[in-house]
C-alpha cells in the first residue's frame, strides 16, 4: 500500500485541482473572446503543460514540485477582459511567460516583483475575485433551483473538515446534474474529442498592460510564492529559478493553444509535498509526478467538458467557479488589512480593482495596483531623523505663545 500511496495522492492532487477551478479558466477564456472551441483548446493546452512540467521538474529535481494553472489569472481574466480581442489575450499570455522566465533569469525582475507591496498584490487579487465570488448570489437569486443545491452541497462539505477539499467537486457534480436538466433537447455542442486550437497571437499596448503586467504579478505572487512557501514549511527548498524558467517557457509555448500561465501550485501542493502522500519525504516526488500523468489524462476529457458547459446557462458555470474562489478572496482580504501601515494603500487597491472601470482601454487591476502603489509613495512618512539634525525641542522665544501651545498639544 505504501507503494501505492503517493500514485493516489498525486490523482486526487489533479482530479481536485481540475475540478475545483476548470470553470473559473472557462470563465476567463470566454471574457477575452474564446469560442466554445477554442475554450476547450486552451483546457487542452494548460492540462498538457502542467502534467509535463510536472513530470519533467519532478524526475530532474527528485523532489514534490506541483504544477497548476493560475486559477487567480483565470480569475482576472474574467474580470478584466473586456475591449481585448482572443488574439490580443493569447499574445498577452505569452509575454506573461517571458516575463516570468526572465524573473528566473534576471535577480534584477526578480527584486522588482519582491519589491511590490504584499498587501497591495493581495487586495488587487481580493478585487480581481470579487465579482466571481457574487456569482453564487446572484444565481441564488436568478436560477434558484439549480443554484440552491449546488450551494447548499458545497455548504454541507465544506462544514467538515475531513471532506473540505472535496467541497467544491460535489459542487461542481451537483451543478452537472443541474446543467443536464436545464439543458434544451437537441442543443448544439462542441466535440467531445480534445483539439488543440491554434491561434497566432498579436500584440497591443491595451493588452500589455491590461493583461499580461496583471496577469504576471498575480501569478508570481499568488500562486508562485505561496507554492514555495507549501515547499518550504514541508521541509523542501528547490531553487525557484529553474521552475520560473520551465513554467515561464510552458505559458508561452501553451499561449497561441489557450493556455493562459502555468505555475507552482499553491493549494493542492500540499496534497503531494505533506506526509499524506508519503511518510518518507524522499519519496514525495512520485506524487508530484503521478499527478502530472494524471493530468495528461484528465485533458483528454477537455472535449467533452466544454461540450456539456456550452449549453447551460453562464451563470451556474460562475456560481461553481465563485464557491472554489471563496477561500482564496478570503485569504487575499486578510493579507491586504493585516497591516496597518498598508490599509489604506491596500483598500484603494481594492476598491479600484474591484470597481471593473476601464481607462485608456486598460482594465482595473492594473488601475488598481497603480492608484494603491501611488497613495502608498505619497504618504509614505520620512525616514527618522539622525540624532544631530533633529530640530530643538524648546519653542522659540519669538514663537506665538498660541502656535506654540497647538504644536504641544498635537504632538500629544
Amino acid at each position: 500500500m505504501r507503494i501505492l500511496q503517493p500514485v493516489l495522492a498525486g490523482a486526487v492532487m489533479a482530479v481536485v485541482g481540475f475540478a475545483s477551478s476548470f470553470a473559473v479558466v472557462l470563465a476567463g477564456l470566454h471574457a477575452v473572446g474564446a469560442d466554445d472551441r477554442q475554450a476547450a483548446s486552451g483546457l487542452l493546452a494548460l492540462s498538457v503543460a502542467m502534467g509535463l512540467t510536472a513530470i519533467l521538474l519532478g524526475l530532474r529535481y527528485r523532489t514534490p514540485i506541483s504544477i497548476a494553472w493560475s486559477t487567480p489569472g483565470a480569475a482576472l481574466l474574467a474580470t478584466s477582459g473586456d475591449g481585448v480581442t482572443y488574439r490580443e489575450a493569447l499574445g498577452a499570455f505569452a509575454v506573461t511567460g517571458l516575463l516570468i522566465v526572465l524573473a528566473g533569469l534576471s535577480k534584477a525582475l526578480g527584486r522588482l516583483v519582491a519589491a511590490i507591496p504584499v498587501p497591495l498584490a493581495a487586495a488587487m487579487l481580493a478585487g480581481v475575485l470579487l465579482p466571481l465570488c457574487l456569482a453564487p448570489v446572484r444565481a441564488v437569486a436568478e436560477l434558484p433551483r439549480a443554484a440552491i443545491p449546488i450551494v447548499l452541497t458545497w455548504l454541507v462539505l465544506g462544514r467538515f473538515t475531513a471532506t473540505k477539499r472535496w467541497a467544491v467537486p460535489a459542487a461542481l457534480s451537483v451543478s452537472v446534474v443541474a446543467v443536464l436538466l436545464l439543458r434544451e433537447p437537441g442543443a448544439a455542442a462542441t466535440s467531445y474529442l480534445p483539439v488543440l486550437t491554434w491561434e497566432t497571437p498579436s500584440l497591443s499596448v491595451q493588452a500589455l498592460v491590461g493583461v499580461a503586467l496583471p496577469l504576471f504579478v498575480v501569478t508570481m505572487a499568488s500562486q508562485n510564492v505561496p507554492g514555495m512557501g507549501v515547499l518550504a514549511a514541508n521541509g523542501y527548498r528547490p531553487d525557484l529559478r529553474p521552475i520560473l524558467v520551465a513554467t515561464g517557457a510552458a505559458t508561452t509555448a501553451g499561449a497561441p493553444f489557450g493556455g493562459h500561465a502555468v505555475n507552482l501550485a499553491a493549494i493542492t501542493a500540499q496534497l503531494a509535498a505533506g506526509p499524506d502522500a508519503h511518510p518518507d519525504p524522499s519519496r514525495r516526488w512520485i506524487a508530484s509526478v503521478s499527478g502530472g500523468v494524471f493530468y495528461l489524462f484528465i485533458a483528454l476529457g477537455s472535449g467533452a467538458v466544454v461540450s456539456l458547459i456550452s449549453t447551460s446557462p453562464s451563470l451556474l458555470i460562475e456560481t461553481v467557479a465563485g464557491l472554489a474562489l471563496l477561500a482564496s478572496l478570503g485569504s487575499a482580504l486578510s493579507a491586504a488589512v493585516q497591516e496597518v501601515s498598508s490599509r489604506d494603500a491596500a483598500v484603494i487597491t481594492f476598491a479600484v480593482t474591484a470597481s471593473g472601470i476601464s481607462l485608456l482601454g486598460v482594465g482595473a487591476a492594473f488601475w488598481g495596483l497603480l492608484s494603491g502603489l501611488a497613495y502608498a509613495a505619497l504618504t509614505r512618512r520620512p525616514s527618522p531623523a539622525v540624532e544631530g539634525d533633529k530640530e530643538p525641542t524648546t519653542p522659540v522665544p519669538d514663537r506665538p505663545l498660541a502656535e506654540r501651545k497647538s504644536r504641544t498639544t498635537a504632538s500629544n
